[in-house]
Formats: C-alpha cells, sequence, structure tokens
C-alpha cells in the first residue's frame, strides 16, 4: 500500500480490517459501569440531528427513556407513532457521532436506521420547508473515509432505495429524490463551493448522510438520509422556519412512511 504524500485521513487504512476497539466491547462496559439491565431497543430507529424531533415528543409526553441504551454520550427514547414503536436520539451532529450513535444502535437491536437532517438549499427547488430523500452524498467529511476506500460519494442501498421511493411516490407530504452535500464545516460553504455542488446538481448541504451511508455499505445495515431542507444559509430574512411544531409532525409522517415500507418489504415483526 503506497501512502506516500496522503494526507493521513487516506494513509494506512486496511478496509477488509476488522477494528481492534469495538462497539460491542465499548457497551459491555458501558452496561457494566451503569449497572444496566440487558435488553433491547426498537429494531426501527431514528437519528434526529436538531433535536426538535425529541422535544416535541417529550413536551406532548409521547417519549419515554429506553432503559437498556447504554452509550455514554446521548440518551435514546421510546415512541409510538402510527403504530410502529421507534427508538429515537437526538442532537447527535455531524458524521463522526451520527456514524458512533449507529453503530451503538445497530449492536444494541436496531435493525432499521432513518437520519432526519435540516439542510440547506443548493439547487432551488422551491421555498423550503421540504423533504429530500438522500439517493447519494458528497463526500466532503472524513469519517466515511475510515469505512469505505475515497470516491466522490457513498450512497444508499439499491434495493432500499427503491423501496423507499416506491412509498414515497405516494406521499401526502411531497418528498424530492436526490443528492445532498456532506460538510464537517458549516461554516465554511464558501461561494466556489457552493457552485461546484449546483454543477453537480446538489439539492441541499448536511452534515451526516455521508458518513453514515459509507458506514451502512461496509457494515451491511440498512440506513436511509432524508434531508430536511429547511434553510438557505440565513441570506434571507426569516430563515430556518420549519413549520409547525418545528417541523416535528411533517417529519414524523415522512419517518413513518420510511419505517412501514421498510417492515413491508423487508418482513420485519
Amino acid at each position: 500500500m503506497n501512502t506516500v504524500g496522503q494526507p493521513p485521513i487516506l494513509a494506512h487504512k486496511d478496509y477488509a480490517s476488522p477494528s481492534v476497539f469495538t462497539v460491542e466491547s465499548l457497551l459491555r462496559e458501558a452496561v457494566r459501569q451503569k449497572s444496566l439491565p440487558q435488553g433491547q431497543i426498537p429494531e426501527v430507529c431514528v437519528l434526529d440531528p436538531d433535536g426538535d424531533i425529541v422535544q416535541y415528543l417529550l413536551e406532548t409526553g409521547q417519549a419515554q427513556l429506553n432503559p437498556y441504551w447504554a452509550c455514554y454520550h446521548t440518551r435514546l427514547y421510546n415512541f409510538v407513532h402510527a403504530g410502529i414503536e421507534f427508538g429515537i436520539v437526538g442532537c447527535a451532529v455531524g458524521a463522526s457521532f451520527a456514524v458512533l450513535v449507529a453503530e451503538e444502535m445497530f449492536a444494541s437491536g436496531c435493525k432499521f436506521l432513518i437520519s432526519m437532517t435540516s439542510a440547506g438549499q443548493i439547487v432551488n427547488k422551491g421555498n423550503p420547508p421540504y423533504f429530500v430523500l438522500i439517493e447519494k452524498a458528497l463526500r466532503d467529511e472524513g469519517t466515511s473515509y475510515h469505512y469505505l476506500p475515497s470516491s466522490g460519494y457513498s450512497a444508499i442501498n439499491p434495493e432500499l432505495f427503491e423501496w423507499l421511493r416506491s412509498a414515497f411516490e405516494q406521499s401526502n407530504t411531497p418528498v424530492l429524490i436526490g443528492a445532498t452535500w456532506t460538510t464537517d464545516a458549516p461554516f465554511r460553504e464558501t461561494e466556489t463551493a457552493i457552485d461546484y455542488c449546483r454543477q453537480e446538481s446538489i439539492l441541499g448541504v448536511e452534515m451526516e448522510a455521508a458518513g453514515l451511508y459509507a458506514f451502512a455499505e461496509a457494515k451491511g445495515r440498512q440506513v436511509v438520509c432524508i434531508a430536511h431542507i429547511t434553510n438557505q444559509m440565513g441570506n434571507i430574512a426569516n430563515d430556518f422556519e420549519k413549520g409547525v411544531a418545528g417541523g416535528s409532525l411533517d417529519a414524523l409522517l415522512i419517518i413513518a412512511q420510511a419505517a412501514k415500507s421498510w417492515r413491508a418489504r423487508a418482513g420485519a415483526s
């Protein structure tokens, strides 16, 4: 492996080799140290980087703390929506944090993960807010390069994409399909970078999808990333308005549709 001249993010990677530090060992010790009971989290889980959905569920008495969640950094809540039990973690912002939590979720009983992240508009598809099923994400972050070799994009599992696209075509809440740009540095979104993304027909900029899709491909996990295009990066007055309850009601409709589609096609219990 020739690593001469490569930056550390690309050098000394062995993608076929397992990690010495595993999520299972971390959770084992967390359970021991916290004296937690043995059990699993719901099979369908949600990442809510903004935390608005979690806040809404707590304020309306719909969410309960999961007693089995052993993560050192977050709290996972259970809630039922549209007849489906979900687990949800809020405020896991950025690819590295989101993937850390995703690894722990799948090791704790999750089988399908939905990330519902807010995003800034790149290609104008109308006035925000609106939703985008992320088909692929530009890898302008670091986490994905620890899971997959270098490439321009990481993408959703093709079979899962077809299931969800079919479900969202019948949605009362419109869901667009397209690419996003995943960045680690939201305050370095320069005009040069934005112009490039527009040339690539990228619909929005967010902070998690590229890492989550790379993790999902590398580990064989079922993950979908949905962008809630909520803003024009503060370049207009009264920006960042997500809708009723911080956009939670519309977001929960989309989350439920995704979960129902996955359960129907994957034969989940």
